[in-house]
C-alpha cells in the first residue's frame, strides 16, 4: 500500500468526521424568513434539537424540542444516523491509524495492518452513508413541504447545515474508497503466483570401484 495514499485517505476520512460533528450542533439545519414592517419582520431556524426565532432588533430565542417522540419520524431518524455517523468516523479513524505503514502502532505484520486499514476504510464508507442519508432525507422533507401548495405550516428553505453534511459525507466516502482500492490492489499484488524453480543438483561424484584385472601370470612366474 502505498503510504501517501493512506495519509491522504485519512486526511480525508478525519476532515469528514470534523465536519460531520460541526453538522450536528449548527443551529441552521432550515430557515424561514417572515416577511412585515420593521417590528414583527423575524427569521426562523430550526436544526435536530431545537427551534430558533431571531426579530428584526436581533433577539434570538431559541426552545429545545419538548418531546423527541412527539417529533416527525424524519428527523428522528437523522438524530440516530448522525450520532451513528460519528461513532463510525471514530472506528474508522482508530482503525486507519492503527494500519497505516508510517504508523508503529500494531507492529511490523503489514498483511495485518492492510486488513486493518481496509476495514478503516469501511467504517469511512459507512460514515458517509449515514451522514448523506440523514442530510439527504431531511432535505427532502423541507423541498417536499416547500412546493407543497396545501401545506399549512411555515414553508423552510435548506441552511448551512445541510451543506456541511454534505462535504462531510462526500470527504468521507472518498477516503474510504482510497483506502479499500488501495488494500485492494495491495492484495493482488500479494495473491500473483511466483514461478518455481526446482534447484539444479550439483553432478554427484561417482566412486567407480576400480576392478582387479585377472592375474594371467602361472605359477613358474613367482620365483
Amino acid at each position: 500500500m502505498n503510504p501517501a495514499v493512506e495519509v491522504m485517505a485519512f486526511f480525508l476520512g478525519f476532515s469528514g468526521w470534523v465536519m460531520s460533528g460541526i453538522s450536528i450542533p449548527n443551529k441552521f439545519w432550515r430557515v424561514a424568513e417572515m416577511e412585515g414592517n420593521v417590528i414583527t419582520a423575524h427569521t426562523v431556524y430550526e436544526n435536530l434539537w431545537m427551534s430558533c426565532m431571531v426579530d428584526s432588533t436581533g433577539v434570538h430565542n431559541c426552545q429545545e424540542f419538548p418531546s423527541m417522540l412527539g417529533l416527525s419520524g424524519y428527523v428522528q431518524a437523522s438524530r440516530a444516523l448522525m450520532i451513528a455517523s460519528i461513532v463510525m468516523g471514530t472506528f474508522g479513524l482508530i482503525a486507519t491509524l492503527v494500519g497505516m505503514q508510517c504508523s508503529k502502532i500494531g507492529g511490523e505484520n503489514y498483511i495485518l495492518k492492510g486488513r486493518i486499514a481496509a476495514l478503516g476504510g469501511v467504517f469511512f464508507i459507512l460514515q458517509g452513508l449515514c451522514t448523506m442519508i440523514a442530510v439527504s432525507w431531511y432535505a427532502f422533507n423541507i423541498t417536499q413541504e416547500f412546493f407543497d401548495p396545501l401545506y399549512p405550516g411555515t414553508k423552510f428553505e435548506i441552511g448551512e447545515g445541510l451543506y456541511i453534511g454534505w462535504c462531510s459525507a462526500t470527504l468521507a466516502l472518498c477516503g474510504g474508497s482510497c483506502l479499500l482500492c488501495s488494500c485492494g490492489m495491495t492484495s493482488k499484488e500479494e495473491k500473483r503466483p511466483y514461478s518455481y524453480r526446482v534447484p539444479t543438483r550439483g553432478t554427484p561424484y561417482s566412486t567407480s570401484v576400480t576392478s582387479q584385472s585377472p592375474n594371467h601370470y602361472g605359477r613358474n612366474a613367482y620365483v
